[in-house]
Order: structure tokens, then C-alpha cells, then sequence
């Protein structure tokens, strides 16, 4: 662990230049008197690291001085293409080995590319969910992730919105995880057809020991792109009947996103007394879609499932209990 961290501590000199012994311990997740030994014992060791006095100073290199103890450990190369996606592979438990690996990519690249990709880390950013929008909880994204990685077959205890809501126990060959739009999606075959199973809505993961058997051919890019055209494509996908104020129409493209409430648009039926019209949406589950009506607030009414209309039922309840009338 120490010579771990003393690696670290040496790569964030050589990248970066002078660093206080504050900014050292921020990054390697320490205290200042550990970083304190750990430069000492550096030096100890023949690294040529000095300090510079005065409230600019800090520790840095001797000029010209490079190391190239820059080996990725196998799980610092697994986690490298998470580099640029802190937060999910933080969700995942890889922070730490996305943040090792990357500095020991830097490290190992010559000057100008270096230079290069400070250069591009400082103009772009991935920010994957959408305005607004808090991300799903995926307590069981880690055991998910293990799994996948260890090649091990999973049972799980699933809430499922269609074709019949419920609770269902399934047993799934894990074949890969996918981030849409801030919701993690765990990929699956069951009797041997990979599936698609949204990771917030698994109530229990357990991990069994037997191995995974992945479908020859399989490519998780490939089937997730014709899961989406498919998902959007499809006649018989499941939907909700919603009714909607002038206002709630003008809103749909903020609450279904654009391709979605074109989609929706095409639905609405003629205007009634009030000047609404109906229309149905998309039901990727009852909780999602209930979200996104409540952002309407007063300018929408689910009609049909049943189900969404109970939830929605209950939610308002709930939330007029909260501000009781004078």
C-alpha cells in the first residue's frame, strides 16, 4: 500500500511540477505528515525530490529527473476506459484505479502528448445525466460490476414493470453494464437470450459459482445500439395514456426528451371541452414515467395503466399531507 502511494506521489511530481505537501495529501487521499515520511523516505532512497520554501513553494523533482516506474497493474488497465468518467467509475468501485491509471498514463507519455491531453482534460467534460435529474440508487451496481468481471452466473430479485408488475427472482449470465443517460442498464442472458434489466430496480443480487457462459458472437455495443432502434422503434412497446393541457404538449420534448415526444405527438387525439387532448408516452417503468408526469404538475393526467395512476394516486397524497391547508 505505502509503495503504492510512494509511486503515486513521485508520478504527481513528475506530471505536474511543484506541489505542496497539502495539495500532495488532497490527491492521494492522506494526511500532510504522511507526506511527509513518504518524501523523506523518498529521498532516502536516492530520488532526487527537494523542497521549496515560501508560501508559492512545495516539493518537486530536480530538473531533467524521470522515472519510469509508470507498470499498470491489471486492475488499473481494466479500468482505463473509464479515464474521463470519474463518477460512474466511481459507482462502479474503480475511482481509485481510474485515478492510478491515468496519472501512470500520463506519466509514461512523452512531453507534447502530455501537454496535449492536459490540454483537452481542461476543455471537455462528460456530464452524463440529463438537467434535472438526479441519478437512479444502484446499490447492487458493485456486486453487478464483480460479477461481470469474475465471469460468475447471479441470482436477483427483480421489480419489473411489464408485462405483469411484480417481484420476480431470475437467474442471469452477466454480459455487460451500460450508462444511458445517468441509468445504469445490466445486460444479461436468461435461457441463454441476453436481456436487458435496469439496475435500480434489482431488490437483491446474489453472486452463485458457476461460470458465465457468453453467447458466441456477442458484442455489448452492437447489441445495445439495436436494443435502443428497437425500443424506439417499436409498435408494441409498453406505453401510458396521458391527458394534457396546451402547456403540458409545448413541455413534452423537456420531460421525454426530443425523439420521444415527436413520437408522442403523432398520438394526440382531437381537443376536448377543456382544449386537451390525449396522448400516449413511452413506459419504461412506472416510477420513471411517474417522474417525469409530476414535472408537469397541473398540466397532465395519466389515464391508463393502472398502475402508474395508483402511484401517481398515492405520490400526490403523500405530498398533500405535507402542506395541509390553513
Amino acid at each position: 500500500m505505502r509503495a503504492g502511494r510512494m509511486v503515486s506521489l513521485l508520478l504527481l511530481l513528475q506530471n505536474r511540477g511543484r506541489m505542496s505537501a497539502a495539495k500532495l495529501a488532497a490527491e492521494l487521499g492522506v494526511t500532510a505528515r504522511t507526506v511527509y515520511r513518504d518524501v523523506e523516505a523518498l529521498s532516502a532512497a536516492g530520488v532526487p525530490i527537494y523542497a521549496e520554501p515560501g508560501p508559492s513553494g512545495g516539493y518537486q523533482l530536480m530538473e531533467g529527473y524521470r522515472t519510469r516506474l509508470t507498470g499498470l497493474t491489471a486492475d488499473e488497465a481494466e479500468s482505463l476506459f473509464l479515464t474521463g468518467m470519474p463518477e460512474p467509475a466511481a459507482e462502479l468501485g474503480l475511482g481509485a484505479q481510474v485515478a492510478a491509471a491515468e496519472l501512470k498514463l500520463m506519466a509514461a507519455l512523452p512531453t507534447p502528448y502530455r501537454e496535449a491531453s492536459l490540454r483537452i482534460r481542461q476543455r471537455f467534460h462528460l456530464d452524463a445525466p440529463g438537467w434535472y435529474r438526479q441519478a437512479d440508487p444502484v446499490p447492487h451496481l458493485t456486486a453487478a460490476a464483480e460479477a461481470l468481471w469474475r465471469d460468475q452466473v447471479i441470482e436477483i430479485r427483480y421489480r419489473r414493470w411489464s408485462p405483469r408488475p411484480g417481484v420476480v427472482t431470475r437467474r442471469l449470465h452477466p454480459l455487460g453494464l451500460v450508462l444511458k443517460a445517468g441509468v445504469w442498464y445490466l445486460i444479461a442472458a436468461r435461457r441463454d437470450e441476453p436481456r436487458t434489466y435496469r439496475v435500480s430496480s434489482i431488490q437483491r443480487l446474489r453472486t452463485l459459482p458457476e461460470k458465465t457462459v457468453r453467447p458466441e458472437g456477442f458484442e455489448l455495443s452492437a447489441f445495445w445500439r439495436a436494443h435502443v432502434e428497437g425500443y424506439e422503434e417499436a409498435e408494441d412497446v409498453e406505453t401510458a395514456l396521458v391527458r394534457l393541457s396546451p402547456q403540458g404538449i409545448a413541455a413534452l420534448p423537456d420531460v421525454l426528451g426530443p425523439r420521444a415526444a415527436r413520437l408522442a405527438r403523432l398520438t394526440l387525439t382531437e381537443e376536448d371541452e377543456d382544449g386537451w387532448r390525449c396522448a400516449t408516452i413511452p413506459l419504461e417503468s412506472v416510477p420513471h414515467a411517474a417522474a417525469g408526469l409530476l414535472r408537469l404538475g397541473l398540466d397532465a393526467q395519466a389515464l391508463e395503466p393502472a398502475e402508474l395512476v395508483a402511484h401517481l394516486t398515492g405520490t400526490v397524497h403523500a405530498m398533500a399531507a405535507l402542506y395541509p391547508s390553513g
